[in-house]
């Protein structure tokens, strides 16, 4: 069995950094591909080496019987003589060692020399890789080592966080309105997101870190049926991604809509944002996945020889991303002009334009168009680190911050359960009043008040046909409500329009 072990303990190193493929883009062979074909390379060498041995004459007299010993193929030794024979051509270092010879004692007795462990003795100096781990191979390892571990914490953060932001605003009845459905289906998407990379590790890891006791064991290693599960999970990754991304779209959209003060319909208009978020990335998922099976079906579909096929993924990215960047450089503009309008004091508008934007860059997934124009071809040495460090910590704990930001940190969500022993019709009339994405924005100024500041926030006079409507704190909401029962004539939702600011 040692003699199984002679070459596997050689890829030890390798397939280490399988585990961390989905850090970085390796340029050269990556170390799933390296150790599948040197298994595939060990199998037709197996093979040939045993025709070879079927089809060559048995010599007479005494001798030591050829053999395959698993590492290198013996032809019939001489006793009293050293057999040699060239280094095998499936190691991976083979280029190096080409000219290099293995070579082993035929005793006397017509028996192979056998070593400590009687095992056949051999030299293999010839044919050993001497290429020394440097010390920056070593710091580069440790440091993407550090990676995985930093988004590993970051996505559980995350999908703890974002699974209790999903069960408040699904559980409680009284905060059901279009906005809400929309976060929902955005902490849905990072909550998927965040599952979908914890598996595909903890799959990739399984796969690579199994144990090899048999040469049977190779084989199922490599093969199709083996990497079946960290395929699925690469491909659900890959669209829970888009997805992420696609319903930062529908959050940039929606609020845009509410700001230039558009009338649309509820029902239809969510239909549509539904069909953008989860149905937008089947459009360009099922394409490379057929690519992916037909031209690249090796290994877990982690790696792109092919970049043309990623690029199937990429741009579908790439132009979610400079949407919302559109969408939120028209919002800031908005914005900027609200404030100078009803500025008190440059300091203090400066810094509720500094907060408004703040809000808006975990919801719209801006950060990421920092390194948008630099792709893994590009970029190389400390930029590539940087980049990665960079996307993997923000993109991991993003979750938590549009969870905390726009559920915990919401003082609607917390106003149902105080309000819990109200009729629930009546509490639909305070539900109408609830902190619209817009007043998250303003919360800091408390300056949204009615309809006509909204259409003035688009730089326009309000439409006629827009309903009349009061987008008050929800301490104001309560208030009213309160007024109203005094007055035995609670207000019904129906009489202030279609909901158009809770949503």
């Amino acid at each position: 069995m040692d003699l199984l072990f002679l070459w596997y303990s050689s890829f030890e190193s390798w397939m280490r950094l399988v585990l961390l493929l989905p850090l970085l883009t390796i340029s050269q062979k990556a170390a799933s591909q390296v150790l599948e074909r040197t298994v595939e390379e060990w199998m037709r060498y197996r093979d040939e080496c045993y025709k070879r041995m079927a089809s060559t004459p048995h010599p007479s007299g005494l001798h030591c019987n050829r053999t395959f010993d698993m590492y290198a193929c013996w032809p019939d030794g001489t006793p009293g003589t050293i057999t040699y024979v060239p280094c095998p051509y499936y190691l991976p270092w083979f280029q190096k060692v080409s000219h290099g010879l293995l070579s082993q004692r035929c005793g006397k007795d017509g028996l192979w020399v056998k070593g400590n462990r009687s095992q056949a003795w051999r030299n293999v100096s010839q044919c050993e890789d001497d290429t020394e781990v440097t010390a920056e191979e070593v710091e580069t390892r440790d440091l993407l080592l550090s990676f995985r571990a930093l988004y590993t914490v970051g996505y559980s953060v995350s999908l703890l966080t974002l699974i209790s932001a999903l069960l408040i605003l699904t559980m409680c009845r009284k905060l059901r309105c279009t906005r809400n459905s929309i976060h929902a289906n955005l902490f849905a998407s990072f909550a998927l997101r965040a599952v979908s990379v914890i598996v595909k590790d903890v799959l990739l890891a399984k796969r690579w870190g199994m144990q090899i006791t048999e040469v049977s064991d190779w084989e199922v290693l490599i093969s199709d049926q083996a990497a079946i599960g960290c395929r699925i999970a690469q491909v659900v990754m890959q669209y829970c991604i888009l997805a992420n991304h696609y319903w930062f779209v529908v959050e940039a959209v929606y609020l845009y809509k509410l700001l230039i003060g558009a009338v649309f319909s509820e029902k239809n208009y969510y239909t549509l944002y539904l069909y953008l978020g989860w149905g937008t990335p089947v459009l360009f998922v099922v394409p490379w996945v057929t690519l992916k099976y037909l031209k690249e079906n090796s290994e877990c579909w982690a790696l792109n020889e092919n970049m043309a096929y990623w690029w199937i993924i990429r741009i579908p990215i790439l132009l979610a991303s400079l949407i919302n960047l559109v969408i939120f450089m028209r919002i800031l503009k908005v914005i900027l002009s609200k404030l100078r309008a009803n500025q008190k004091g440059y300091a203090d508008y400066k810094l509720r334009l500094a907060k408004a934007t703040l809000t808006l860059i975990p919801l719209f997934g801006i950060h990421e168009v920092v390194f948008i124009f630099a792709t893994d071809e590009q970029t190389s040495g400390i930029l590539r680190y940087i980049k990665v460090f960079f996307n993997l910590f923000l993109n991991s704990f993003q979750g938590f911050l549009v969870a905390v930001l726009y559920c915990f940190a919401n003082k609607e969500v917390g106003f149902p359960f105080q309000l819990s022993g109200l009729d629930e019709k009546l509490f639909a009339t305070l539900l109408h009043f609830c902190h619209i994405i817009c007043h998250n924005i303003f919360c800091f100024s408390g300056e949204i008040r009615d309809s006509q500041e909204m259409a003035a926030l688009a730089g326009r006079q309000e439409s006629s046909r827009l309903p009349t409507m009061t987008a008050v704190p929800i301490q104001a909401a309560e208030s009213k409500y309160n007024a109203a029962v005094k007055q035995g004539s609670p207000m019904s939702v129906a009489q202030h329009g279609d909901g158009l600011y809770c949503m």
